[in-house]
């Protein structure tokens, strides 16, 4: 009787091995039926990168493009300035993004204007020449994930930006130094102080259109592109228009004080046309 026993636990006991190793069998069979018809991948790392590579990190990031259009090269950050806060985001839109934008704006482009700092309202001035137009914030599904995009840069909601503003500067039209940040109480109201700018830059620019800060305290010259400025960008810390490169900078200080080393301007085109995008965002929720 003993042996009768034991010989059917044995037998029940290999049963249930035997089972196991048909239903691991099986999704072996099924795991690489799935394989061979490209259902999913495992993951395979290159050659020239290690798994704690950031520059393959960065590289993955790159080829990811959120809800954006077209397909964005490599993109990295570079410090240009501490006073002003200062950084360049290089490759922040695709073409097609930038091509996107201009075409949006084109048919409604008017004489650009600067805020009255005694009335806190829009008038003509020489100091602009340029032309523009406002891009109601959210207006549509491409403009939000470039808002997003920028948010997330620059760590400020998206509810402190005002619309972007689509600015186009022909030959010989320039932005004279001024501050972002506003010296009256009726522009405050909404939203408070302007605390960042974000500058995006739509198109190249064969010769001119500089972005410069001419009280930034820095080495203006240690630049590389030094020898490619023009006179007028020479005169500070200045950056060369590039389609798709996006400038973030501070009009405050981190304390939130206003800071004098923001002071900015753009340099008349010499040769070429100039497409920019701008986006000021505020200290508190900015209304529209």
């Amino acid at each position: 009787m003993v042996k009768v026993r034991h010989s059917r636990l044995h037998t029940k006991k290999w049963s249930t091995f035997t089972l196991v190793l048909s239903m691991l069998f099986m999704l072996t069979v099924v795991l690489f039926i799935l394989l061979g018809l490209g259902a999913f991948s495992l993951p395979v790392s290159s050659e020239d990168s290690s798994p704690n590579d950031l520059n393959s990190y960065r590289r993955m990031a790159s080829e990811s493009d959120g809800d954006g259009m077209g397909k964005r090269e490599e993109q990295w950050t570079e410090i240009l300035s501490w006073e002003p806060r200062a950084f360049l985001y290089h490759n922040f839109l695709s073409k097609e993004e930038c091509e996107y934008l201009i075409n949006l704006a084109k048919p409604h482009m008017v004489k650009s204007t600067v805020v009255d700092s005694k009335t806190g309202r829009s008038k003509d001035s020489r100091v602009r020449t340029s032309s523009g137009m406002f891009l109601r914030r959210g207006r549509d599904r491409f403009i939000r994930e470039i808002e997003k995009r920028i948010a997330d840069f620059s760590f400020i909601p998206v509810e402190h930006g005002e619309g972007l503003q689509v600015l186009h500067y022909e030959v010989g039209q320039k932005y004279e130094a001024h501050f972002d940040y506003f010296l009256d109480e009726f522009n405050t109201k909404n939203g408070g102080q302007r605390t960042a700018t974000l500058l995006m830059y739509l198109s190249d620019v064969e010769e001119g259109g500089e972005t410069v800060f001419p009280a930034a305290n820095v080495n203006i010259s240690a630049v590389p592109w030094w020898n490619e400025l023009s006179e007028c960008a020479k005169q500070g810390l200045s950056l060369k228009p590039k389609r798709g490169n996006a400038l973030l900078f501070w009009s405050t200080r981190p304390d939130a004080t206003l800071d004098p080393s923001s002071l900015h301007g753009s340099c008349p085109v010499i040769r070429g046309n100039k497409w920019s995008a701008t986006k000021w965002m505020h200290l508190g929720e900015y209304k529209i």
